[in-house]
């Protein structure tokens, strides 16, 4: 693989995919589409606006009673033969998602296109096994049973650092429990959730029940939380934007789901394998360039072990191979745009007055100029108030701080709003199982960081939201509990009539 993807063509018609056919949207704005790694536009169309999120709702609208109706066999049928489309078509969502991201090829390669492609072969099986509760004659004279149905119409919110996994634990777990989605995905890249939508198409999902708006949150966004006929909304991105979610879904009893910002602690205990934790530590925070919610970005290590782990990241770190996505050899790409990376750049600037910035601490020159490069930066003694330990900042960036004792190491864990991810290292395995338990994160790693699987939930506490994608906890999420009761006694007065009326 060694050409860029080609989307003159493939997008043509436009950005949006409304009832089974791409077109182009209905706003005056139009938004481009940047190749991170050398800034150059590789794709222009028109955004979105509220007639076409009404369109696109009113789509899932009409597809959704019948693909309610189909037996989960069915759908998982249907599923199962959007997974063999998907595979077939791998190369083109490696290179697109290469390209809108800046992704280097061995991450699209191995990580994002496979992991959402399993994801699509995990839901497919489990659209077949979404049961209630056993009938049970609770009260004595009724059968009760449970029922889970679908909700409706989704609309989901995806960002633009995992645009094609962000995609699939959408879409997937809405549409395997008979639901009907409305995805916007981010503005900046929209090309791999369209061909995902389009491969269903192909697959024989019908018309309609997966739908793909591209607009600018302000107006394609709002308009989709706020559409009377989504009954719930899943967001993925900041913890300020989830706010303003949340009041839109407020305003109408809407259903939300919410995955928000992480700032993953990385504890490090003096009897860790020192060279184990250097390796996660540094593929950790260098994930995706930086940019995601679970990434290692506070590493807290116990004072014994803290210099040589400062050494160790820093040497580490330098032997990382910033390049072109394209090339052979790339270990790190651009971040998502140059204004990105200059937010980035402020955390560390700002932070040289109350740290020290070890290693990294700037954008390459030379042929990377031109792209949103940033060097992998470790920050080391800064504060624990600080705004590089205490806010997202986003971008290959670790901050290392020292601990004396075990209870200090979990509370320093614990002091930030959020609690997406962490991880702990340590040989011992009640160290470890403590840490598990008290570490107040949706995911805890134990010496490792970042692998996730399609059988198991990822969500967050506190400021990083709730809910759960991936995993059949997320139907939880798709999915309305409803309580059938029958009379077994056939009687015509009941004993509990005479509480309204007459006597025993």
């Amino acid at each position: 693989m060694v050409q860029r993807f080609d989307v003159s063509e493939r997008f043509a018609e436009g950005a949006q995919y409304i009832d089974g056919r791409f077109t182009s949207g209905g706003s005056g704005a139009t938004q481009a589409v940047t190749d991170p790694a050398t800034g150059e536009q590789v794709y222009r169309y028109r955004l979105a606006d509220a007639a076409d999120v009404d369109a696109a709702v009113r789509a899932a609208e009409r597809a959704q009673p019948e693909w309610a109706a189909a037996t989960p066999a069915e759908r998982s049928d249907a599923m199962h033969a959007w997974a063999a489309v998907l595979k077939e078509r791998t190369d083109d969502f490696v290179f697109a998602e290469s390209l809108q991201c800046g992704k280097p090829l061995k991450l699209s390669e191995e990580f994002d296109v496979p992991g959402s492609f399993d994801n699509v072969s995990f839901f497919a099986g489990a659209a077949r096994q979404l049961p209630g509760v056993a009938a049970g004659e609770y009260s004595g004279d009724h059968t009760s049973y449970v029922r889970r149905e679908p909700l409706g119409v989704i609309g989901s919110i995806a960002p633009w650092n995992y645009p094609l996994q962000m995609a699939a634990w959408k879409v997937l777990p809405a549409v395997a429990a008979g639901n009907t989605i409305v995805l916007k995905p981010s503005e900046l890249t929209p090309f791999t959730s369209l061909m995902f939508a389009d491969a269903a198409r192909t697959a024989g999902i019908p018309d309609g029940v997966i739908n793909i708006v591209t607009g600018a949150g302000r107006d394609a966004g709002e308009a989709l939380v706020g559409h009377p006929s989504v009954a719930m909304t899943s967001f993925t991105g900041s913890t300020a934007v989830g706010k303003r979610i949340a009041e839109l879904a407020t305003a109408s009893v809407k259903r939300i789901h919410l995955e928000l910002g992480g700032k993953a602690p990385f504890v490090v205990f003096d009897d860790a394998d020192l060279e184990a934790a250097v390796h996660g530590a540094v593929a950790g925070a260098l994930i995706n360039s930086g940019q995601d919610c679970t990434a290692a970005t506070r590493a807290y290590v116990q004072r014994p072990l803290y210099e040589a782990f400062v050494s160790g990241v820093a040497d580490l770190m330098n032997e990382v191979r910033l390049g072109d996505p394209f090339a052979a050899g790339t270990d790190l790409g651009p971040l998502i745009s140059h204004q990105h990376r200059d937010r980035v750049a402020g955390f560390v600037d700002r932070a040289r007055s109350y740290a020290t910035v070890v290693v990294g601490g700037e954008a390459p020159g030379g042929d990377l100029a031109k792209g949103a490069y940033y060097r992998p930066t470790l920050i080391a003694d800064a504060p624990q108030d600080s705004e590089a330990v205490q806010q997202e900042i986003f971008g290959p960036v670790l901050t290392v701080l020292p601990f004396d004792s075990d209870d200090e190491g979990i509370r320093l864990a614990n002091d930030t709003p959020y609690g997406l991810a962490a991880s702990a290292w340590s040989r011992d395995v009640f160290r470890t199982g403590r840490a598990s338990r008290d570490i107040r994160a949706g995911c805890v790693w134990i010496n490792d960081h970042i692998p996730i699987i399609s059988e198991m939930p990822h969500g967050g506490y506190k400021a990083s939201g709730f809910g759960k994608d991936m995993s059949a906890y997320s139907f939880e999420e798709y999915t309305q509990i409803k309580h059938v009761m029958y009379d077994v006694t056939q009687d015509a007065r009941k004993d509990w009539h005479r509480t309204v009326f007459g006597d025993r």
